[in-house]
Order: structure tokens, then sequence, then C-alpha cells
């Protein structure tokens, strides 16, 4: 729970953490920036050629992290759809996964004290407020690791519920989800009390 680092190392595991970081925030930018559908595809190329440049177990790997985002595409896609603006929908959704593919990619190749450390370093100006540089860095850090594993869990109890029930989920996996989230939490808060907190 505390890692989503891949075990198959690319180059992108040598690269400096802090590059990796302000790379994807710049990017993630040009994302939000940029509206033609063309030149979101287009990134969107270039993000899946970073993932095939390290193999293809790595590249499938990626590919599965992203699974937990269909439903949100299919929603956005009959929305666009619907409304007849098949160019913003496009746009939107190339961006979507464009932005969460980067953030893996990151998520995959760095290892979390690394983050920390970055995190921690960025705190810094805010320890004579009294917030702790390094437990803010662990939590920022934490928040990164956490959100495609609850998106993979959600994903696992909506298809539980659609394997037991021909109604749709809908609302009623928010519950479990919810409980699930908050084992997880507990669970990764016994393994850091076990390793000796935050310091």
């Amino acid at each position: 729970m505390l890692t989503l680092t891949s075990p198959v190392e690319i180059w992108a595991h040598r690269l400096p953490a802090g590059v990796k970081l302000a790379a994807m925030a710049l990017a993630t930018t040009g994302l939000f920036l940029m509206g033609s559908p063309l030149g979101l595809g287009l990134s969107a190329l270039a993000t899946a050629t970073l993932y095939l440049a390290g193999g293809g177990g790595f590249a499938m790997t990626g590919l599965r992290l992203l699974r937990p985002l269909w439903p949100f595409v299919l929603v956005v896609a009959a929305w666009h759809l619907w409304t007849g603006d098949f160019a913003g929908g496009a746009a939107v959704t190339l961006r979507m996964l464009t932005a969460v593919a980067l953030a893996n990619f990151v998520t995959m190749t760095t290892r979390l004290s690394d983050m920390i450390a970055i995190f921690q370093g960025l705190a810094r100006p805010l320890a004579p407020f009294g917030l702790a540089p390094r437990r803010l860095a662990l939590a920022m850090a934490l928040v990164i690791r956490f959100i495609p594993v609850m998106l993979d869990r959600l994903a696992q109890i909506t298809d539980a519920w659609s394997a037991r029930s021909a109604r749709r989920p809908r609302w009623r996996v928010l519950v479990p989800a919810t409980l699930a989230a908050l084992d997880d939490a507990d669970r990764a808060a016994e393994a850091l009390r076990a390793r000796g907190g935050t310091g």
C-alpha cells in the first residue's frame, strides 16, 4: 500500500524525483491550457511512448492503472455525444487520461522516500508557522500514492456488485468503498508506526 513503484526498472527510475515532478507539473499545466483535440492527442501519444519505452510489461501495468478511469470516460463521452460537442468531449477525455497517465508514470518510477524528500524541502518554509515539514511531506506523498489505489479498489467493488446483481451499483458502492478506504488508511498508519512513525 505504501508504494506503487514498478518493480520493472526503466530509464526513468534513474532520473531525480524533483525533475520528474517538475516536468509533470509543467506538462499537466500545458494540458489544461491546450484546447485542441489534435494537440491533446499528440500529447497522449507522447505519453504512451514514454510507457512503451519501458517495455511491454511496464506499459501493461500503466494501462491497468488507467482502468478505473473508464467509467468517467464513458460518462464524459456520453454527455458530449448527447450535447453534440464531439471536439469538447474528445479534449476532456484526452486531457484526463493523459494527466492521470503522467501522474502514474511518475509514481511508478519514483520511490516514496524520494518523493517525501522533495515535498519536505518544499514545505520547509512553512515550519515557522507550526507545520512540520516531514509530516506535511508524508501526507502529500501518501495522497499521491493512495489515489490510484482507491480508484482501483472502487473498480473492484463495482465489479463485485455487477457480478452479483443486475442492477447498476451507483451510490450503493459508496459505503463499502468508504469502509475500504478507512481500512486501508488504518493499515497504512500501522505500517508507519511499525517503521518509527513520521519522525
